[in-house]
């Protein structure tokens, strides 16, 4: 039975005893923006700690905002009370100075005609910071990279700016995910780097990394 209304992709309250929020960069409550998915006050079930590693615990969850845990999602919260989640924070793009979660490119990227899925990651820029790549796989197979590409620069011009540009944009065949359908942005990072993409054991598709290590730049 349906007690409170519930928007699509979203959840209609925090769970009994836990208090919710979203804070900005400044550690501010913020409504109808998208920021920092955060606990400010403690719960029943709230992890206590790492095994033998007490400090990365602090560090991770509570050096942030002093009090305050930080969950590590960025989320948003309406003036209607729903929320919605927008994927990991710690995977945020800062480009020129403005931070986009790549939930939020990747959203309007699947926007475009012929794009069935997408990746957006963060690469080292000596200018911007950071440059944004972004890795499209199409509809169709045979799809022109060149127009697909220029569409969706458009898109991301006109929903965030021309700083959003993509410095480097790639058709591939797959994207890696994990058995519980979550993109594995943090693998396709580190490959696309060729750094160490550490942990896969959770990954279903062996070939969306593949597809990434195909289109990587040349050491």
């Amino acid at each position: 039975m349906l007690v409170r209304p519930i928007t699509a992709a979203g959840f209609n309250t925090a769970i009994p005893g836990l208090t919710a929020d979203v804070f900005d960069e400044q550690g501010h409550p913020v409504v109808d923006q998208v920021g920092e998915l955060v606990i400010t006050a403690p719960y029943v079930g709230m992890t206590k700690g790492f095994w033998n590693d007490s400090e990365r615990y602090l560090e991770t969850y509570w050096r942030r905002f002093p009090g305050v845990w930080v969950h590590g999602d960025w989320a948003e919260r309406s003036r209607d009370g729903h929320w919605r989640i927008f994927g990991r924070s710690d995977d945020t793009i800062k480009v020129a100075g403005k931070r986009f979660g790549p939930a939020e490119i990747e959203e309007v990227v699947l926007t475009v005609p012929g794009v069935r899925d997408a990746a957006a990651i963060g690469v080292p820029d000596p200018v911007k910071g950071s440059a944004l790549v972004v890795m499209v796989v199409p509809a169709d197979v045979g799809a022109d990279p060149a127009k697909l590409s220029a569409s969706v620069s458009a898109a991301l011009d006109v929903a965030l700016g021309r700083v959003m540009r993509p410095s480097a944009f790639h058709l591939v065949r797959a994207l890696p995910y994990t058995r519980t359908a979550k993109l594995m942005r943090r693998a396709v990072r580190a490959v696309y780097l060729s750094n160490d993409p550490g942990d896969l054991s959770g990954m279903d598709n062996p070939d969306g990394l593949e597809a990434v290590a195909a289109v990587k730049p040349s050491a």
